[in-house]
């Protein structure tokens, strides 16, 4: 059971990419659908024997590295926490399967699609059952390779290529902070194995590194490799991007893989963490700087994916915050309510995407309610849990994360918890306007796009479903568990609790404002948005024109992108053609091809000597003779 959960997908990766042409579309698509089915219900089965049972262990493998002294294993760790996430990864990736043989139904390489998806889902499980920094890294890695593809799938775009290369290029820069990070532990701890290392991790308070508490560097460079998987402030600019890839790979991506790797990193690595409060701080601090960040852009953006795509960089923020005064279990909750919701809003999205003839921007649609009336409820169900609403799961996990915000009494806590409300309003507000812009008003597309709107098929739409139960039905199923009053007994030693348990039990026992406060703002960023965009459509305009240099701001995404063109990417290809035309052209290739060239020359020029009349030799020799003569003569003088 606890192999099947990791290996079924890796199967049918292997059964669609290498026998996808003998299998067919349709033989792909049901065997990876199948072997996803499997591993969700072993992933199942380990979670109740695992989480709910009180049965952690350990599934050896095989030797993965074994250099010297230097011995890796290639083991799966199965404790509360990554039994949680692999059941909510199969869970979660099982739907998107199903959901992708409608949507992909038309597509030429289906195969290579379905091989690429389940090759993604493999590598994250592998991630998140890793028994040591170095097995966790191949995941790591893994999940990076698989979204390059899965980004770039659709190659023949130049922008989608453009895509994948940013999110591999932006994603490295983080990696190599993981590296340095895990490069770091094992000097540390002479292991990579997260037994011994949590083990002695108090012991290693005393280790200085280049003058400063090693496990406060440890901690800094862990998170920066988390800040470009999980796209935080500064390696964020590789998220928006990757919706040039199909919707499918977005909901992975941004639900259940690639982007929750760094929360769970900052979880899994929790007993290091909590003896870093200065790296803990700058967590909260990054986390909640995002939060409202990517809020912000989300209010104009006009793509409804990338609307989507920046509420999970906000999100994302939430979660990092939680885990930034210490409670991991509020991050981990948060994360695993979030992969239900946002599954749903960018399936639904999809499905609004398909029913629209392929148009993305929200402008260019409205009034399209009545014609695909579930899709639109299923977007109010995301949407509703999004803005965190009672009774919807981001009611339970979003205002636990920023009571334990306020509840930790600190700079960095009550700086999250401001920026985390100013976050949650803009969040209402732009996910109404979405809904707004998108159904409601009068039509904006074309005659024809209109006449052909309709109503996705069931196997895109029972996966909406699903996601929808899980979008109302998580939230109060697992408070209880995951933050409330069976947390400890449920995530045992997967997560260190100790030092922070003060925080999660003053957390509950805040000030009856705070937990009111984010359905307040919720509720007024809900209605502002129907003010601005169905009682006076034409505020936004005129507010546009009115602060024309704040509304340019804010839809050129702050201007990272244009900031990290001018310092790294003009200079890269200014190095990079200086090297090619001249390092390269003219000196590696110039001096032999001029030596080259030479030799050329002066074989051509004995060529021409060569007449064949002897004659011309005879007279050579003679010219030669009379040179040897002289030179004889003027040397024995």
């Amino acid at each position: 059971m606890y192999v099947g959960a990791i290996f079924f997908p890796l199967l049918g990766a292997c059964l669609a990419g290498f026998l996808g042409r003998w299998l067919g579309d349709k033989g792909s698509q049901w065997v990876t659908v199948a072997c996803m089915a499997l591993a969700a219900a072993c992933g199942f089965g380990a979670f109740l024997q695992v989480a709910l049972g009180s049965a952690p262990g350990v599934v050896p493998i095989v030797t993965f590295l074994d250099v010297g002294g230097f011995e890796v294993e290639w083991a799966l760790r199965y404790d509360t926490l990554s039994v949680v996430m692999v059941a909510m990864v199969t869970f979660i990736s099982t739907l998107i399967h199903i959901y992708s043989v409608g949507y992909m139904s038309h597509d030429a390489t289906t195969p290579r699609f379905f091989a690429y998806l389940s090759l993604f889902t493999f590598m994250m499980l592998m991630l998140v059952t890793a028994d040591n920094l170095v097995q966790l890294f191949f995941g790591w890695e893994g999940v990076g390779l698989a979204s390059y593809l899965l980004i770039g799938y659709w190659y023949e775009k130049d922008s989608a290529n453009a895509a994948a290369m940013k999110a591999f290029i932006v994603n490295r820069v983080g990696d190599v902070f993981f590296m340095l990070g895990l490069v770091l532990t094992f000097w540390t701890f002479q292991s990579v194995e997260f037994e011994t290392i949590f083990a002695s991790v108090a012991q290693a308070q005393q280790v200085r590194f280049l003058g400063l508490p090693a496990l406060e560097v440890i901690g800094v460079l862990l998170f920066l490799g988390a800040c470009g998987k999980s796209a935080q402030l500064g390696l964020h600019t590789w998220l928006p991007d990757a919706m040039e890839g199909p919707t499918p790979v977005s909901a992975l991506i941004h639900a259940a893989t690639m982007v929750t790797a760094g929360v769970f990193l900052m979880a899994r690595m929790s007993p290091v963490m909590e003896y870093a409060p200065t790296a803990l701080a700058i967590v909260a601090i990054v986390g909640a700087s995002t939060a409202l960040f990517a809020a912000t852009i989300g209010c104009v953006q006009n793509d409804i994916k990338r609307i989507i795509a920046y509420s999970t960089c906000s999100q994302l923020g939430y979660m990092f915050f939680a885990a930034g005064v210490g409670v991991y279990q509020a991050a981990i909750f948060h994360l695993f309510t979030h992969a239900f919701f946002k599954a749903l809003l960018f399936l639904g999205a999809g499905s609004v995407i398909h029913a629209m003839s392929d148009e993305q921007d929200i402008r260019r649609m409205g009034g399209i309610w009545r014609k695909i009336p579930v899709t639109y409820a299923m977007i109010w169900i995301g949407s509703l849990a999004l803005a965190g609403m009672p009774f919807f799961a981001g009611y339970y996990s979003k205002d636990m994360v920023l009571e334990v915000a306020y509840a930790a009494h600190s700079g960095p806590g009550m700086y999250a918890f401001v920026l985390g409300l100013l976050a949650a309003f803009l969040t209402a507000f732009y996910s109404w306007r979405l809904i707004i812009l998108t159904f409601h008003g009068e039509a904006r597309a074309d005659h024809h796009t209109m006449e052909h709107v309709h109503e996705s098929p069931l196997v895109m739409l029972v996966p909406l479903f699903a996601l929808a139960a899980g979008a109302v039905v998580t939230g109060f199923l697992f408070y209880p568990l995951m933050v409330g009053e069976q947390q400890a007994a449920f995530w045992g030693a997967s997560i260190h609790t100790a030092a922070h348990n003060h925080v999660l039990e003053h957390a509950h026992h805040v000030p009856a404002w705070v937990p009111l406060a984010p359905v307040v703002v919720g509720l007024a960023g809900i209605a502002l948005a129907y003010v601005m965009y169905m009682f006076a459509p034409g505020l936004p305009a005129q507010l546009a024109a009115r602060f024309p240099a704040v509304y340019r701001f804010l839809l050129n995404k702050w201007y990272f992108d244009e900031l990290y063109d001018a310092i790294f990417v003009r200079p890269a290809r200014w190095l990079a053609r200086a090297f090619w035309k001249t390092g390269d052209a003219r000196i590696i290739d110039g001096v032999p091809n001029g030596a080259a060239d030479l030799a050329v020359q002066a074989a051509r020029g004995a060529v021409r000597i060569q007449t064949g009349r002897v004659a011309n030799y005879a007279f050579a020799m003679i010219i030669g003779l009379v040179l040897f003569v002289t030179l004889l003569l003027y040397g024995a003088r």
